[in-house]
């Protein structure tokens, strides 16, 4: 049943992202963009982008974040990476590990396709540039709400204390939770930017789940 509940929650996150981008590509779409970039779903971005404003301190923030969440990454993949040497094998290799690898994999992948594939651009032009940059989904709130996310549901394989798996999990849960807040209120994302991430992660997040209760 469990294993169910994630197939259903990825294809209705996914579903409703895709939705999404078609609401972003077609719905009230203006020219409300810095040079004059349309934005969809234009009214709604606009009335949450001016109700906070314009916070760097926040930006700044929420990218102190994202290296933890890099860090974290990159601590699984040093430990995959010392199995794979000791066991001579990738199949031998944790699968809750392969998983992960997985996921960042795709991760990426999403990443580039965005970059490549523009939906919405940023509602301010940042500091050191001179022209829009791609903003939908915000990769930084994909980034750190899968990599933290799937932190939490793998920890306690690696982690044999309870009380310490529980203090780090929270701790992720912790990031998270500023990560989105701090990227919607640091001005640098529309408030769709920050939806779309959220979705995609949840759906990627399910399927991941879904990986791990077939051990």
């Amino acid at each position: 049943m469990k294993r169910n509940a994630n197939i259903i929650t990825a294809a209705v996150s996914g579903s409703s992202a895709v939705i999404l981008i078609l609401l972003i590509r077609f719905v009230d779409v203006a020219p409300i963009g810095p040079q004059g970039t349309s934005i969809g779903l234009s009214h709604l971005n606009r009335a949450v982008f001016e109700w906070f404003g314009v916070d760097l301190l926040w930006y700044h923030i929420t990218d102190w974040l994202g290296i933890a969440a890099i860090l974290t990454a990159l601590l699984f993949a040093v430990t995959g990476f010392v199995q794979l040497v000791k066991r001579k094998s990738l199949m031998k290799v944790d699968r809750e590990i392969l998983t992960l690898g997985g996921l960042y994999i795709v991760v990426i992948g999403l990443y580039l396709l965005f970059e490549t594939a523009i939906v919405n651009y940023r509602p301010i032009i940042m500091p050191d540039n001179t022209h829009p940059e791609a903003s939908f989904p915000s990769s930084h709130t994909m980034l750190v709400c899968v990599i933290m996310g799937s932190a939490v549901m793998m920890i306690g394989k690696y982690i044999k204390n309870k009380a310490l798996c529980s203090v780090l999990q929270t701790v992720c849960a912790v990031i998270i939770a500023v990560t989105v807040v701090g990227r919607l209120i640091s001005g640098v994302h529309w408030l769709t930017d920050i939806i779309g991430g959220i979705l995609i992660s949840i759906a990627l997040l399910s399927l991941c789940a879904k990986v791990k209760s077939n051990e």
